[in-house]
């Protein structure tokens, strides 16, 4: 158990103390019914004060050898720690468990460091899974929580108790605090993982967890607060002379002021941005005055619907930037250290779609990497933080400029682990238990390279268009190196209401070119069928000369006529859909029912009513339609149809209006990002079937549009 600071100490318990300052030891003191701990930041062992740590009460001798053995294990030093007035030979022979590997805790570990019995992970998909995984290691019992279109999704199974949050939109369900809280109290949870979206980055959730005695496993409150807004946080960075993209550090409310400040220093393109968005939502990019009005009610819009924040500032917008990124941790005793760069300059719409750690060795050297190291080092002990979080910014001719602090955990952070070893996940949790950091920065190495691609259920031919739908059929590659982040099976399927991403692949090798092979190797393995996704692209732009080059790619991703000769019929996906068919008639007597809101998982006698998988727990869908198919989104004859299901956000033309072809005509949001559907053909707009805030299905007629 953990000591705290004015507790008594018996005369049968021993203390463990470890230095926090200096290289990592361990002592050993023996009760004798005096009040030891008080006062003990400055503890005197052996004449000399030491800034310690209070780590564990034991009372039985081989428990505390046992102890002693995972304590400095944990930090790296010698399994065979010394208990005073024992032979150093005697205590590994009488350690339970002796011959276990150091690097691998045994099975005490987790009761001696006092971690948390129960947590609640708030999120869905792979994150989820990501979360319970580690918590499972970690031997905490989990929690998910599911809308009801996650019913049957694999977070949902893959956690010990799993509880429904009701119907309708994410606001009604996995933003919808007071439920989640209440669950937590249901379940018994004693902390709550976030994730990444959703409530992450949410400053009021984190304090109202902290009021109902819940562990938030983030950062304080008071560090998202002030990392929350991008305005604030440019003004802290900027006042703690980190630097930053030239722009506006306070809120600009309207064009006029916007013009203004422009004109006055900023100057054409600008980057008109939502103070609370982030993962490319809520930016616009003004190249001109003309341009500028449009782009301000976008980036308003869209940091209204995504963020509930509607407020906007002014940022120089760098043309082709490399998106830079530092991981660091922290925990609650004065220790930060940061774990390399990542960089994520393949993105469409600023959104990411490949990463890699380490940036390419002509990109960013060494001591460009203690730069921005240090960079990322002082904003997080600008704001006295805590967990993991990531230091994004923009490097330019070699000038390092800090953009913004995200609070969480990033979709990204799988490269990090695989390129230094660290479970950042894991030591998150144990972190928010009170963990001290296992390592310190000259700890932290590098090994070889990891790359990341985004398996996003969107059509890049059709300009990344969202294709959400059923997976009929799924294989994951593997081999060496090769690890894969999903929160999908066979028979899941991709809303339109939640994020396109389906999978992350993720492999590490010695070096750049070794790991870019490897990555086309898993591409040409990875099976999804019933869905459009990135695979082809990710496959053709990894075999590009830019790649190779570690250029930013966005002259092949922004060019229209690149990605349009990726839309040949996908292979995979057809072979997926026959594989089905021959799979659908298989049964199971598994299934699942709930009550009062939790979800069990049950075995009856007899056979079920329908038809189902083989694997004893879920029926298996029925084969269903394509999803993003190649129909023409342009429209046929006079009617503009939509390409995509989804909600009307904005109608850019009147009836009777005169259009060109390409012409915006309306923007539909679908997966979280917002579509531009444009004229199929010059014409008079006849009729406009359509209004704003309707829902549309795919194929629906938006305009007809008469030559």
């Amino acid at each position: 158990m953990l000591v705290q600071r004015g507790d008594l100490l018996g005369e049968d318990e021993a203390l463990i103390v470890a230095d926090r300052q200096h290289d990592p030891v361990e002592d050993v003191l023996f009760g004798r019914g005096d009040d030891v701990v008080d006062g003990a930041d400055q503890l005197a062992t052996g004449g000399v004060h030491r800034h310690v740590l209070l780590e564990h009460r034991i009372c039985d001798r081989q428990t505390l050898v046992h102890a002693l053995q995972l304590n400095r294990s944990a930090r790296g030093g010698n399994a065979s720690a010394q208990v005073p007035g024992e032979p150093r030979a005697a205590l590994a022979a009488s350690a339970p468990h002796a011959g276990r590997s150091t690097t691998e805790p045994g099975p005490g570990t987790n009761k001696l460091r006092a971690m948390f019995s129960k947590v609640l992970v708030a999120n869905r998909g792979e994150i989820a899974v990501r979360i319970i995984r580690a918590l499972e290691e970690l031997g905490i019992a989990s929690v998910a929580v599911y809308s009801e279109l996650d019913r049957d999704a694999v977070h949902v199974a893959r956690a010990d108790e799993a509880y429904l949050l009701g119907e309708g939109e994410p606001s009604e369900t996995y933003l919808n605090v007071e439920r989640l809280l209440a669950v937590a109290a249901e379940a018994g949870a004693q902390a709550i993982h976030p994730g990444y979206g959703f409530l992450a980055e949410n400053a009021a959730f984190a304090a109202r967890c902290e009021e109902r005695g819940i562990v938030f496993i983030g950062p304080p409150a008071a560090a998202i607060e002030a990392m929350g807004t991008k305005t604030g946080s440019r003004a802290l960075m900027a006042a703690a002379g980190v630097p930053i993209v030239p722009g506006t550090t306070a809120a600009v409310k309207t064009v006029a002021a916007a013009r203004k400040l422009i004109d006055a220093g900023i100057g054409y393109p600008v980057a008109v941005k939502a103070s609370g968005g982030g993962g490319g939502k809520g930016l616009r990019v003004a190249h001109s005055h003309d341009e500028l009005a449009d782009a301000f009610e976008g980036a308003a819009r869209e940091g209204e619907r995504f963020f509930g924040d509607a407020t906007l500032y002014l940022e120089r917008y760098l043309p082709d930037p490399r998106h830079i990124e530092v991981q660091v941790l922290a925990d609650a005793h004065g220790n930060v250290v940061h774990l390399g760069e990542r960089d994520c300059s393949v993105q469409r719409r600023h959104q990411k779609l490949i990463e890699e750690s380490p940036a390419p060795p002509w990109v960013v050297d060494a001591a460009l990497r203690e730069r921005i190291g240090r960079v990322a080092l002082d904003a997080a002990r600008a704001i006295d933080y805590r967990g993991a979080g990531t230091v994004e910014g923009l490097l330019v001719d070699g000038e390092y400029y800090f953009l913004e602090m995200n609070t969480r955990v990033q979709v990204e952070h799988c490269v990090t682990e695989m390129t230094t070893g660290v479970d950042i996940v894991k030591t998150g949790i144990a972190v928010a238990a009170g963990e001290p950091l296992p390592f310190r920065q000259e700890d932290v190495v590098l090994r070889g390279h990891a790359i990341e691609c985004r398996i996003n259920a969107e059509d890049a031919a059709r300009r990344f268009l969202p294709s959400p739908g059923r997976i009929t059929a799924y294989r994951e590659p593997s081999g060496p190196g090769v690890r894969v982040d999903s929160g999908v099976a066979a028979g899941s399927v991709i809303s339109s209401s939640y994020d396109p991403l389906v999978a992350k692949l993720i492999v590490c090798d010695s070096d750049r070119a070794a790991a870019t092979a490897r990555m086309l190797r898993a591409l040409n393995e990875f099976e999804i069928g019933g869905l459009t996704t990135l695979i082809p692209f990710h496959k053709r732009l990894l075999a590009t000369a830019q790649w190779a080059a570690g250029e930013t790619c966005r002259d092949l991703v922004e060019n229209d006529a690149w990605l349009a000769e990726l839309g040949a019929p996908d292979a995979e996906a057809d072979a997926g859909e026959q594989a089905e068919e021959q799979a659908v008639e298989t049964v199971t007597l598994g299934y699942t029912v709930e009550v009062g809101g939790r979800r069990f998982d049950v075995r009856v006698s007899g056979p079920p009513a329908n038809a189902a998988a083989g694997d004893g727990r879920r029926p298996r869908p029925k084969r269903a339609p394509r999803a993003g198919g190649r129909a023409n989104h342009s429209g046929s004859g006079d009617v503009l149809a939509s390409p995509m299901q989804g909600t009307v956000l904005k109608i850019a033309v009147e009836t009777g209006a005169r259009v060109e072809q390409g012409a915006l005509i309306a923007i539909i949001e679908a997966m979280k990002m917002e579509n531009e559907v444009t004229a199929h053909k010059a014409g008079t707009v006849a009729r406009l079937p359509i209004s704003v805030g309707a829902s549309v299905a795919s194929g629906d007629a938006l305009a007809v549009i008469e030559s």
